[in-house]
């Protein structure tokens, strides 16, 4: 079998028409009208947008995302403090996709995630719940398949792909267990699943720091740069409840993978977990 390196940290070109399954884009966009994959729903009407809880209301979820949508990524830099493009680097290079491979990027938002994949020549599956990050990403990078659906409910077969990611969005699944099964059932035997997350920094010093920065400057940079600063009260708030390194891996190897290992980034400011499918 293929050999993967342990994961380390790490320290673009063009993207052609890509193929899916067979499909060019083109072929994918005429799909899409006719309703068999992709982006079939309308976008929410409502432009009052709320914040979510942590109860994680799948409705509530998708809201605060479709309003966040055009400013997404720009908010993202400015609050991660220019570090999104190390965690990309480090996500890609954890999944190692190999040209002619298909890899689900699941909670793909605008595709930022997806593009560095697409660039190693994988065929790269955008997908998503929020009908608005999918069409900024679509208008974004319109060779790319965003394809709308629910993670614990995948619009895929079993074992179509050969590895997938996803990156910043389990911590907003209601039932972030039933989707690593669910991830578990559309990989193929012997892929893997990256899955990239903020988590929880080991050191005392720095964790006050963290939580400090999450509880206070976060909410407060979000007021100046984003166009729903309560979603990212949200966002600190399902960082500080979500669970340490140790028990995502518990979690990963509950759902059936195999092989289970985690990278902290910025000590552990943000952690990556890989595993494997029996």
């Amino acid at each position: 079998g293929r050999a993967f390196a342990p994961l380390r940290e790490t320290s673009q070109q063009q993207v052609g028409e890509i193929e899916v399954f067979g499909f060019h884009a083109g072929e994918i966009e005429m799909l899409r009208r006719e309703q068999r994959i992709g982006m079939n729903a309308e976008p929410r009407k409502d432009t009052t947008w709320r914040r979510a809880t942590l109860s994680r209301d799948p409705d509530e979820v998708a809201g605060m995302f479709d309003g966040v949508a055009s400013r997404y990524d720009v908010c993202n830099e400015v609050l991660a403090l220019g570090q999104t493009r190390v965690w990309r680097k480090a996500l890609v290079n954890a999944v190692d996709p190999r040209p002619g491979e298909v890899i689900l990027d699941l909670a793909a938002g605008t595709g930022t995630s997806s593009l560095p994949i697409a660039e190693r020549g994988a065929h790269v599956i955008p997908c998503d719940f929020s009908q608005g990050m999918l069409m900024v990403g679509h208008d974004r990078c319109p060779t790319l398949p965003f394809t709308a659906g629910d993670a614990l409910h995948l619009p895929f077969g079993d074992g179509v792909f050969d590895g997938a990611t996803i990156s910043f969005g389990l911590r907003n699944v209601q039932d972030s267990r039933a989707a690593l099964r669910e991830l578990y059932r559309v990989v193929r035997p012997g892929g893997r699943l990256v899955v990239c997350e903020f988590s929880h920094p080991k050191r005392k010093v720095l964790n006050t720091i963290y939580s400090e920065y999450l509880m206070g400057a976060i909410p407060s940079l979000a007021r100046a740069v984003a166009s729903n600063p309560d979603a990212y009260t949200y966002l600190a708030e399902s960082i500080q409840a979500w669970p340490d390194q140790r028990t995502l891996a518990g979690h990963l190897s509950e759902a059936g993978w195999r092989d289970v290992e985690w990278m902290n980034i910025h000590g552990g400011i943000v952690a990556l977990h890989r595993g494997f499918r029996a």
